[in-house]
């Protein structure tokens, strides 16, 4: 009686580990669904990219610790970047620098076959023009350059959220 009572409950445990693993996702379609999701993201101009490194003109990478973001939301830009370079002029107290947020100019986007998308836009604070160049791959990675008027052009990586 206690033989059948075990080999019924192995079962039971087999069966539901078995649905278990048959349930969940395959590493294809999990990435599909990133693919999907990031595309969507990008087509609704509201997104967010969480940047992980700092690529500066002159001098090594830099590996941030603190959270940093660049985030399109409809036709606005909120910049929460760090700044590492020379800077031409500026005002007195060093300003702002790459945090800021302000309106949207001259936004475009275009899609490649492979899902890629490259986004361009202009804008401006009270410092400061800047020109932000956004690639952005299918697999929510990112790369963003940003080039101003009076301070040296720096790169950014990260990834979509």
């Amino acid at each position: 009686m206690k033989t059948n009572l075990r080999i019924t409950f192995l079962l039971f445990l087999l069966i539901v580990g078995i649905s278990d693993i048959i349930g969940q996702p395959t590493k294809k379609e999990r990435k599909e669904q990133r693919e999907k999701e990031v595309k969507e993201q990008i087509i609704s101009e509201n997104y967010k990219i969480n940047v992980s490194t700092a690529y500066p003109r002159r001098g090594k990478s830099v590996h941030l610790t603190s959270p940093y973001s660049l985030e399109i939301r409809n036709d606005s830009v909120f910049s929460y970047l760090p700044f590492y370079g020379r800077a031409y002029n500026i005002p007195y107290g060093g300003g702002d620098g790459l945090i800021f947020k302000a309106p949207i100019h001259e936004y475009k986007m275009e899609m490649n076959k492979r899902g890629a998308a490259k986004v361009e836009f202009v804008t401006r604070n009270n410092e400061d023009r800047f020109q932000f160049s956004l690639n952005i791959y299918s697999n929510g990675s990112t790369s963003i350059n940003v080039y101003m008027q009076n301070r040296e052009s720096i790169s950014f990586s990260g990834e979509v959220d």
